[in-house]
């Protein structure tokens, strides 16, 4: 089958475990009964705090975590494939992973991915992130390779570093997700040009499941979860309230945009710059 529906949730997660737990089921929920076979929530799903510390103090292990096995039983109730677009998860020496999981029908895990790149950035003297001081870096690239769709996985920063979405293309991603919780700031002014433009660069499918508003720990996220084609179109888009987004993929235009453009064929070798 060449046509898969899928649903990007957005979400204004807060500071309390159990109630993004239950915002997020809602949604699931919601986008489960509108038709959508893989459904997408947003980055930090169940925890959206910066402080220093408080990120460690309200995580747990992967298998003592009961958002995870909440969202297992629900992908499993509603025999869909869920990518939990992440969460904290303790790690090493007082850090967490900042963790995708993309859970399957019968709620298996079927694949793991943790963010490799950290928002480390001052945006002004009131906008200063240090996500290193809270998470430890991912290495591995990750493509799932699911019955009807090879998804590869991301998380909102690794969107600005093309040479990642490369990788998941020529990997064989046909549809490459990235879960986000985007600065207003941020968004307003790169959110859209930088999704379509991974888009078209891999001839992917892109779904973008989005924070949206103001938030319990004082930052304001962007929202404006998006859905786009291997062509750069938009095919669902949100606003900034919660609530969910659905598109019907048609997995054929992947290799349809690739014959047209075949960019990831065209690579050549190059000497670097002051070689």
């Amino acid at each position: 089958m060449s046509q898969i529906k899928v649903a990007c949730v957005q979400m204004r997660s807060g500071t309390d475990v159990a109630d993004n737990i239950a915002a997020a089921t809602a949604l699931i929920r919601q986008a489960a009964a509108g038709g959508a076979e893989l459904i997408a929530t947003p980055e930090m799903t169940t925890l959206l705090e910066r402080k220093q510390g408080v990120v460690w103090e309200a995580s747990v292990n992967e298998e003592a975590d009961v958002g995870l096995r909440a969202f297992q039983a629900l992908a499993r109730e509603l025999g869909v494939t869920l990518l939990v677009g992440s969460m904290a998860i303790r790690a090493e020496a007082g850090k967490c992973a900042n963790r995708s999981f993309l859970i399957g029908p019968t709620g298996e895990v079927v694949s793991r991915y943790d963010k490799i790149h950290m928002f480390d950035v001052q945006l002004n003297a009131g906008n200063i992130y240090r996500e290193s001081d809270s998470y430890a870096a991912g290495g591995q690239a990750v493509v799932a390779d699911l019955p009807n769709v090879k998804l590869g996985l991301t998380i909102c920063y690794d969107v600005r570093f093309p040479e990642l979405f490369r990788q998941l293309a020529v990997a064989g991603a046909q549809v490459i997700a990235v879960p986000a919780a985007f600065t207003r700031i941020t968004g307003e002014a790169h959110w859209h040009i930088l999704l379509r433009a991974r888009a078209i660069e891999t001839g992917c499918f892109v779904i973008a499941p989005a924070q949206g508003g103001k938030h319990q720990d004082g930052r304001e996220t962007f929202g404006h979860s998006l859905i786009i084609d291997p062509w750069g179109e938009v095919l669902a888009e949100g606003g900034v309230e919660p609530g969910v987004i659905h598109a019907t993929l048609d997995l054929a235009k992947v290799d349809e945009m690739r014959g047209k453009i075949p960019s990831l064929k065209h690579v050549r070798p190059f000497k670097s710059v002051g070689a």
